[in-house]
């Protein structure tokens, strides 16, 4: 599909200049009725390598950790195994003189994400068209994979085995902490659902009712007076900014894993297409031999796959937030985590009845040779003794 409609960014801000169009933003800045006050915030990862040792970057950026926030007092009920580094960005100057802050975090498990915000101050058809004009940004993506490429050349002591080509994920969050006549959230779906629906999707047409519905039941809230309504590829959040960061940020954490579990089902069909191609290369003893190395391999790329997994599984943790704990389990689930989840188990478990296949022919191989050594050396001493001449 091709994207259009892609916000510029200011000459003197950036190096490269994208041309667009500075009406839309524009308008965003100066709306006819102000019915809504918020931001959109643009997260874009990336992929980049293995793993990131984080104290090595603390030492390099003299950057700080990012704690997890809470949606509710209570403290130390979503904490990260090791928090990920965080490092502000030059803020990027639109030609409408809007300001995007943004910031860079770094997780342990090889992901960078940055994060940029767009304040929003309009009506709800405003809303809705800077949302799709957002959603299908494209030239805006790769504008900020350049920023990212230039961090990480700072940061490249730090970096463990980095990937030449890198995988992407964007998300966008579309956060309103007020709404004309402070509605609850019941009433702002009542009335506002279907503009709701096409802002999650970043579609400018009215939706069908199924599709509506169907992305109104992503939708959870703590307070009669918050709301988050989740999609794939963006989030509704109406919240005050302390409330709305915890859903922000397990949303980050959602979409990092799903970039995580994509790269490992790709690299997993890479090498199970380089075993199945060894499997044909004909028979042989040599071949048998040759397979026992190759399992060997396998066997190492299988435990590194799932030590890799696991980390990444296991990179948060809740303790006794359930809120938290379903509101992230909504958000894995719109976003895709589960469905790419289930494809890289079942390449390992592919992958382990590769790997007792292929010992299996080795060790008929190796049996058959020593019973083919022992024949020999029964003709030998047969031909021996025939002889007379005992060895």
């Amino acid at each position: 599909m091709e994207r259009e409609g892609i916000p510029a960014v200011a000459k003197d801000s950036v190096q490269e200049q994208t041309s667009v169009p500075a009406d839309t933003l524009l308008r965003v800045a100066q709306p006819p009725e102000a019915s809504l006050q918020g931001s959109v915030l643009m997260l874009i990862q990336f992929d980049v390598s293995e793993e990131i040792r984080l104290d090595e970057l603390r030492n390099i950026f003299g950057a700080r950790t990012v704690e997890a926030s809470f949606k509710h007092p209570a403290p130390g009920y979503v904490r990260y195994q090791r928090a990920p580094v965080v490092e502000p960005i030059e803020p990027l100057l639109l030609e409408s003189g809007e300001r995007l802050e943004g910031q860079i975090k770094y997780y342990d498990y090889g992901v960078v994400s940055l994060i940029f915000e767009l304040p929003f101050s309009g009506a709800w058809d405003m809303l809705v068209e800077l949302a799709s004009r957002w959603v299908w940004n494209s030239d805006f993506d790769r504008f900020v994979s350049r920023i990212a490429r230039q961090k990480l050349e700072r940061a490249a002591p730090a970096i463990v085995k980095p990937y030449k080509d890198w995988l992407s994920e964007d998300y966008f969050v579309f956060h309103i902490r007020e709404v004309a006549g402070s509605p609850s959230a019941a009433d702002l779906l009542s009335k506002h659902g279907a503009q709701i629906a096409q802002i999650v999707r970043g579609e400018t047409a009215p939706l069908s009712e199924g599709e509506r519905q169907e992305i109104l039941q992503g939708r959870i809230s703590y307070y009669p007076n918050d709301v988050a309504v989740i999609g794939w590829n963006g989030a509704f959040i109406y919240d005050t900014p302390t409330g709305a960061e915890t859903a922000i940020q397990l949303l980050e954490y959602a979409n990092s894993q799903l970039l995580e579990f994509r790269h490992y089902d790709e690299f997993m069909t890479r090498q199970l297409a380089t075993v199945y191609d060894s499997l044909e290369e004909g028979n042989g003893i040599l071949r048998r031999w040759r397979m026992a190395r190759r399992a060997s391999q396998l066997h190492t790329v299988l435990l590194d796959v799932m030590e890799l997994t696991e980390r990444t599984d296991n990179a948060i943790k809740f303790l006794s937030d359930m809120f938290s704990a379903r509101l992230y389990r909504l958000a894995v689930t719109k976003v895709g985590v589960p469905d790419y989840k289930d494809l890289v188990n079942k390449k390992l478990r592919t992958a382990e009845e590769l790997y007792r296949f292929m010992v299996d022919q080795f060790h008929h191989g190796l049996a058959f040779a020593l019973e083919l050594m022992l024949v020999i050396i029964l003709i030998v001493e047969f031909i021996a003794l025939f002889y007379g001449k005992p060895l």
